[in-house]
């Protein structure tokens, strides 16, 4: 039995392109999960930080236009409010108080926070002052039912498998992958609420 009030953190990012040292974040979304239940939700569109490079197909991908996006707030506005959103539920200075970091495929996403925190000047620990690196990640484990033959999707994207499971989403929307992601984890985690989801046979 997991002990009662372990943190998650549910974050999930959109971008403009692939790269993260090139690349920048346009849209922000999180989940602070204690305890199995969201106490906070964080969900913020901004613009790139300065000097971002900005691919075309990406913004397609997402929908953004690119003269809406720069209305947006700015991203160090952007990064400062995600952290006062990290340090009302964990204590920087504690290294027992740090939350999971969780996401689908979400070492991408870890990858731009942490350039991100980079290009802000967080603190030498970046990231890690809020998190234990311990990823939540499904992604690996479908891979590991396909190869037993528990599981044969035409890919493993998260749209693929949200669909396969019956989880609502609305593919590349930032807060909309990370609650998806959150519902297929818990499924996962055999939490009571999921079994709504399909067997995993395909």
């Amino acid at each position: 039995m997991a002990p009662l009030f372990k943190k998650i953190l549910y974050i999930d990012v959109e971008t403009t392109g692939v790269e993260p040292g090139k690349h920048g974040i346009i849209q922000l979304a999180a989940l602070m999960d204690i305890g199995g239940e969201i106490v906070d939700t964080f969900n913020l569109k901004c613009q790139p930080h300065e000097g971002a490079e900005i691919n075309p197909e990406a913004l397609k991908i997402t929908g953004t236009d690119p003269e809406e996006l720069k209305t947006r707030t700015t991203s160090s506005d952007a990064y400062r409010e995600f952290l006062r959103f990290l340090e009302k539920h964990i204590s920087k200075f504690n290294k027992e108080d740090k939350a999971y970091p969780a996401g689908y495929n979400v070492q991408f996403d870890l990858q731009f926070i942490e350039a991100w925190f980079r290009h802000h000047g967080g603190n030498k620990y970046g990231s890690g002052s809020y998190q234990n690196w311990k990823m939540l990640d499904p992604l690996p484990l479908c891979r590991i039912w396909d190869y037993q033959g528990t599981l044969a999707l035409p890919d493993y994207k998260l749209q693929t498998v949200c669909k396969h499971f019956g989880i609502e989403l609305d593919a590349h929307d930032a807060l909309s992958d990370i609650t998806a992601t959150r519902s297929l984890l818990r499924m996962i985690l055999g939490v009571k609420e999921a079994d709504k989801g399909k067997n995993l046979q395909a």
